[in-house]
């Protein structure tokens, strides 16, 4: 064929044109499958990624997103040596990439070569200081700001000159959020944490990494928060390994190792060699008394890696977590002989001492942490705790210490003590322990001093003692000023817990801790502990009891706070089943398989019962204690009735039943006899309100509460002038509950007017062992101690009135003088001379210095 000259220009022409069309789309293109696997990585698409990402770097394309992709593939999928490999031909490449070295030093760390890894952060640290120009873009920038970390730079200037100011630039980029986010989790600062990635969410709604940064911010605190953010990670990208690690950490915390051991199948089948995956499965094997099994999976967790101090600071901490403090200490001490400089191991360790008692050692690491890492939370908080509780006074005897503020140990130590040693006599004599140390005891006024102390974080809102085996810390009763509690109760009930874990060397679930210690209070005092309640009945016979063998759960994730305190009177009334079906023996015997590492569930069966038969007997038992609450009274709901309460449900009324009709189809109906009573007293009419309170209070008679009928008719009886009667109705409050300070005090003041004194003494001690801390009680407990010829109780306790500001000193000061002028103690005359100090015209105070000064001894002077 014959082609014209022309027409041979022309197609030169489109072909020159279709090659600029080419070129200049390249790039385009390329962007593009660049950002495909991007997306592949973020979805979890490891596989695929690494195939786009070999293909790139076969083609040699020149970006090095993904060189970067594909190292990162690699080890996240556990090909280790090959992400080596992929990162040492990225280098060879990009001599002065930070970005590569960054991985680098996760990537030679995992293969073992932890001094090329160092390597790699001196390399970044050169390069930034002589080629700062090159390194000014957001990506870079984010870069430099975690190396420096690494490097031991300033966290804070770190978030202000790298991260935040990524952030301001630039605020898609994704990397500064997760960065800053990461430092914060790593310093502690959860606040500060869940800030950041909370940010991140709003530009990066399904990502999965800022979904997980947020549930490790409430990893410590709001569970379910945690819960529902790792669900998000885990819908985002269900390859999602940190998630599934941390829902692990979670499922390990509830026992729930069947839960926990198929979600580890999953994230080994993503990466067979995940050092953390293995330190999860040794944790298993360790708490399910299998040594042979915890050392194979901790040899896996170490098999790229021998010295990786990771794997033991992990096993150590969950075990701590399960308050195996010893065990867990032991795994601490090994990560640091690997690495003296792994602060997660050092500080975890710190608590790990401080929690067994050992605390020169423990205060020691503390402050070496606070000084390598002054942005440390828990070190920080800790190293401020200890400067507090230097001013602390301590109070011992042959089997405790007890630490108190100054001022509270002067006031009510000794009653600590005394309170201790009768536990310790009742409940190591039942349970056949032998203390082997003193128990530490340390009462805090500060709640923040508290939260630090037990959980390292000062808000930690809830908790009223813990006890971590010998030791135990408490809130003081000054920190419970809105909501007060029984001191005496709380430190019984933690005392028990000493009782139970260093009889299993605190190798129990947390259930049954509580449920013995809550069972224990009742067996002690009938008002202490945990007693059936119209909202725990409804619960039960609505169904909400959890299983027996998954009791562990319902401490871990209540609906609620109410759901919380209700998984403590189940736990105790599972202990209350087993001891009055099986017997006391058999609970002992339970305790010492526990110690021997046999699993709950086991022993209980081994010693009682198929868990099936135990499950659907304990239903019924705790059926029949449901129904046997006020069984005289109606239990229907209608649909006006609500106590307010988390969780509450409303019963449906038929529609055409008015609540008028209701109430006069119910008489009996607990809950419109008490709304009834309470709408007559707000409308004063006192005596309309006495019939529904008295039907209350004749079926319903050990109801607790400050909303009980026993208080409301205190009330009424109160508004009229019936003295008797408010006497004997706050008489029948205080004999069945623990903490009700106004019918305490009410009842001194009446019975005192009737010079009924024992049961001013009794009430007088009844306040004290919820609030110790004024003048009240202890004048009435003077009065009535010198009325009922108690003389040295009268003396204590006019001398603790002397230290809480009293109305009148001068009376004080007079009745003490009285009393010791009787036993013939010299310390009357100063008492008798502050009395007039305080009221110069006191008549009685001067006739009783001229009887003190009549019998004084003449004293001659020297030398006659």
């Amino acid at each position: 064929m014959m082609h014209s000259a022309g027409s041979q220009t022309l197609r030169r022409l489109l072909w020159a044109a279709l090659l600029v069309t080419l070129w200049q789309s390249a790039p385009a293109i390329r962007a593009a499958e660049l950002e495909d696997a991007r997306k592949l990585f973020l979805a979890g698409n490891y596989q695929q990624c690494i195939r786009a990402s070999q293909k790139a770097v076969e083609d040699n394309e020149y970006d090095e997103e993904w060189r970067v992709l594909l190292a990162r593939s690699l080890m996240t999928v556990g090909r280790y040596p090959e992400a080596r490999t992929a990162l040492t031909n990225a280098l060879d490449r990009y001599t002065s990439s930070i970005r590569l070295r960054l991985l680098g030093y996760d990537v030679f760390r995992m293969n073992g070569e932890v001094a090329r890894a160092k390597s790699m952060l001196a390399d970044i640290n050169y390069l930034a200081g002589s080629r700062t120009w090159a390194y000014r873009d957001p990506a870079n920038l984010v870069t430099l700001g975690r190396a420096a970390v690494l490097l031991g730079a300033d966290p804070k200037r770190v978030l202000e000159n790298f991260f935040d100011a990524v952030k301001k630039a630039d605020p898609d980029n994704r990397d500064s959020y997760l960065a800053a986010g990461e430092l914060a989790l790593n310093k502690h600062d959860f606040q500060l944490a869940a800030t950041s990635f909370q940010q991140g969410l709003k530009k990066f709604p399904n990502d999965a990494d800022m979904h997980f940064g947020l549930a490790m911010s409430f990893s410590s605190g709001n569970r379910q928060v945690m819960l529902n953010s790792l669900n998000a990670a885990l819908r985002s990208n269900t390859n999602h390994i940190p998630s599934m690690l941390l829902m692990i950490d979670h499922l390990i915390d509830a026992e729930e190792y069947d839960g926990a051991t198929e979600l580890l199948d999953r994230v080994l089948g993503v990466n067979p060699f995940h050092p953390e995956a293995w330190a999860y499965r040794a944790v298993m094997e360790h708490v399910l008394n299998s040594p042979k099994g915890e050392a194979r999976a901790r040899e896996m967790a170490m098999r790229f890696w021998d010295t990786n101090p990771e794997v033991d600071y992990i096993i150590g901490k969950k075990l701590s977590q399960k308050y195996r403090f010893a065990e867990g200490s032991s795994y601490q001490y090994q990560a640091l002989r690997f690495d003296p400089a792994y602060l997660p191991a050092k500080i975890q360790l710190a608590q790990d001492l401080l929690r067994l008692g050992k605390e020169s050692e423990g205060w020691r690491l503390a402050e070496e942490v606070h000084k390598e890492d002054a942005y440390d939370v828990n070190a920080y908080n800790l190293v401020t705790l200890h400067e507090s509780l230097a001013k602390f006074q301590t109070l011992t005897n042959q089997h405790f210490i007890v630490r108190m503020a100054t001022k509270e140990a002067a006031i009510y130590g000794p009653r600590v003590l005394n309170l201790l040693e009768r536990a310790r006599e009742r409940l190591c004599g039942k349970y056949g322990l032998e203390l082997e140390r003193p128990v530490t005891v340390e009462v805090f006024p500060s709640p923040k001093d508290f939260g630090v102390r037990t959980f390292g974080i000062p808000d930690n809102p809830g908790y009223l003692g813990v006890c971590f085996g010998s030791v135990i810390t408490a809130n003081s009763p000054a920190s419970q000023a809105g909501s007060p509690a029984n001191w005496e109760a709380v430190l019984w009930h933690e005392f028990c817990h000493v009782v139970t874990l260093e009889l299993t060397r605190n190798r129990m679930p947390r259930w049954l801790s509580e449920g013995i210690s809550v069972y224990e209070e009742l067996q002690a005092n009938p008002v202490w502990g945990q007693s059936m309640n119209p909202r725990y009945r409804q619960m039960i016979l609505e169904g909400e009891l959890a299983p027996v063998s998954e009791m562990s759960a319902a401490f871990l994730t209540p609906k609620s706070s109410f759901h919380l305190q209700f998984a403590y009177y189940q736990a105790s009334l599972v202990v209350e089943f087993l001891v009055q079906r099986y017997g006391i023996e058999k609970l002992k015997l339970i305790l010492h398989d526990l110690r021997q590492g046999i699993p709950i569930n086991e022993s209980i069966e081994t010693h009682t019962a198929p868990m099936a038969e135990i499950e659907s007997n304990f239903a019924l038992f705790a059926k029949k204690r449901a129904e046997g609450l006020a069984p005289g009274l109606d239990w229907e709901r209608p649909k006006s009735a609500s106590s307010g309460r988390p969780g509450d449900r409303e019963a449906p009324v038929p529609p055409s039943l008015a609540p008028l009709d209701f109430s006069a189809l119910h008489p009996k109906n607990y809950y419109v006899l008490m709304q009834k009573a309470k709408q007559l007293i707000e409308e004063k009419k006192f005596e309309e309100a006495k019939a529904p309170l008295q039907i209350l209070t004749e079926h319903y008679p050990n109801q607790s509460g400050g909303d009980s009928a026993w208080a409301l008719l205190a009330m009424v009886h109160r508004a009229l002038a019936e003295t008797d009667k408010e006497r004997e109705a706050l008489s029948k409050r205080a004999a069945v509950d623990s903490e009700a300070l106004d019918a305490y005090l009410r009842l001194m003041e009446l019975e005192s007017g009737r010079n009924n004194w024992n049961a001013v003494f009794e009430n007088a001690e009844r306040y004290i062992a919820v609030n110790p801390l004024i003048a009240p009680p202890y004048a009435h407990l003077a009065r009535a101690s010198e009325a009922i010829a108690k003389r040295a109780e009268a003396v204590a306790a006019y001398r603790l009135l002397l230290r809480l500001d009293p109305a009148d000193p001068a009376d004080v000061h007079y009745r003490l003088a009285r009393l010791l002028k009787e036993s013939g103690d010299p310390e009357a005359r100063r008492h008798i001379l502050q009395a007039l100090e305080e009221a110069p015209r006191f008549r009685d105070a001067h006739r009783l210095l001229l009887e003190l000064t009549k019998g004084a001894p003449t004293h001659k002077p020297d030398g006659f």
